[in-house]
């Protein structure tokens, strides 16, 4: 840790590093290039355009947990490589289409739900990865500075998805998108460490492997409260996600290359939160970051969900500071605490259930969302967003968590506080 390059001056990890980079900035693009190409240019309805989150996130639900029990298996730099190519193609056939004037909602719908599939695996090979490549004791560095890829990526990115799509068009955005994942596959491919894969005990049958992951986090006295955080904080989330840019549009008449701007604006928050978040669970410690970061984020999007045209316009960007500054903390705990606490053999399960936790409640949060918003008007679906964070905050906050400092290194069964102090 005193080396001042860190884990920059681990190869594996920069080329790791860069090609998550690349790969979060891409698919942020399309997070907002995708629903304004919709709205914008093929007239999608609130509904229709919820749906399209819906559908993109959907494989979680039915993939998540099986991918886990997978990845526990094999080798992942090549899925992770092969994944990248798969969504390079699939967006790629999105300006391939608007060239020859073919686009339609519905090839969006089966760009998505390929692309969805792909992230899956992804995701879960991605957070199962980094343990193999570098020493359990860098696991917070190194999600630190993977999770500033995350968030630096959520509030950028969609500046410039809003003025590409605004002055080049949604096609030429999504297009970026699919060379971002090219670029992200290349790197991966230059990783020349060999990569250490756990070897199974027995190969028991797939559906006990998920079900041991299950009963890990769910016999875990804090990973089972941070799994329901999370999973309410998604489905709220996903609300917001889905809805926030037809909201900007209709309510605050706002121009594509606007709405870039304004979502980019927690670029500061998120930024900060990936800097300081590993000297501030130091100084106040591990667990009360968590719940405070928990609490944060649910004010943040009070403020989102309370923004007006005129001055009251400015509640967006100020929500977006906090909400991306408190995700980030959270993210970089959460995530570092999972992995050193879960036995090898059972990572690639528990990220998956884990993540399972967060995005297999986003189609529903995003279909509840469309519905909400044709029958009562977005805002209605971004003060329900809020509410959902407020409840997930509360429940961090009523766990053991609030009774801890620092987080335990390892699990010991009855004794959630052994590094209470």
């Amino acid at each position: 840790m005193t080396d001042p390059g860190g884990l920059f001056r681990h190869a594996g990890f920069r080329r790791l590093w860069t090609a998550d980079l690349l790969s979060q900035f891409g698919d942020r693009i399309t997070v907002l290039a995708l629903p304004l190409l919709a709205a914008t240019t093929l007239g999608a309805s609130a509904f229709e355009v919820a749906s399209l989150r819906t559908v993109q996130t959907l494989a979680y639900l039915v993939l998540g947990l099986q991918a886990g029990a997978w990845c526990d298996r094999i080798r992942l730099r090549p899925l992770l490589i092969g994944t990248d190519l798969g969504r390079a193609i699939a967006f790629g056939s999105v300006p391939l289409a608007a060239a020859f004037g073919v686009l339609t909602l519905g090839q969006l719908f089966g760009v998505v739900a390929v692309a969805g599939v792909l992230a899956v695996f992804f995701e879960v090979g991605h957070q199962t990865y980094l343990p193999r490549l570098i020493d359990r004791g860098r696991l917070i560095e190194g999600n630190a500075r993977l999770q500033a890829n995350t968030s630096v990526a959520a509030v950028a990115a969609p500046s410039a998805a809003g003025f590409l799509v605004q002055y080049f068009g949604g096609p030429f955005a999504l297009g970026l998108n699919a060379l971002s994942f090219l670029w992200s596959a290349g790197w991966l491919g230059r990783i020349r460490q060999a990569e250490r894969v756990p070897r199974p005990e027995n190969q028991a049958p797939l559906l006990k492997q998920i079900r041991e992951g299950l009963a890990f986090v769910h016999r875990h006295p804090l990973l089972r409260p941070l799994a329901e955080t999370t999973a309410l904080g998604s489905l709220s989330q996903s609300f917001m996600l889905a809805i926030s840019v037809v909201f900007l549009l209709d309510e605050i008449h706002l121009t594509p290359g606007q709405i870039g701007l304004i979502s980019s604006t927690g670029l500061l928050g998120a930024v900060t939160g990936a800097l300081v978040g590993q000297r501030l669970a130091a100084w106040i410690g591990e667990a009360r970051c968590l719940w405070l970061s928990g609490l944060v984020l649910a004010f943040g999007y009070v403020l989102v969900a309370s923004t007006t045209t005129g001055a009251g316009v400015l509640c967006y960007p100020i929500g977006n500071f906090l909400a991306a500054g408190a995700i980030t903390v959270f993210n970089i705990l959460q995530v570092s605490f999972q992995q050193a606490v879960t036995p090898e053999n059972l990572r690639g399960r528990v990220n998956a259930t884990m993540r399972f936790t967060i995005f297999g409640m986003a189609p529903l949060g995003s279909l509840l969302a469309g519905i909400v918003a044709e029958t009562a008007g977005t805002r209605a679906s971004l003060w329900i967003a809020a509410a959902g964070l407020t409840l997930a905050g509360l429940r961090l906050l009523c766990s053991p968590m609030r009774r801890l400092r620092r987080l335990p290194d390892a699990y010991v069964a009855g004794d959630p506080g052994s590094r209470s102090a």
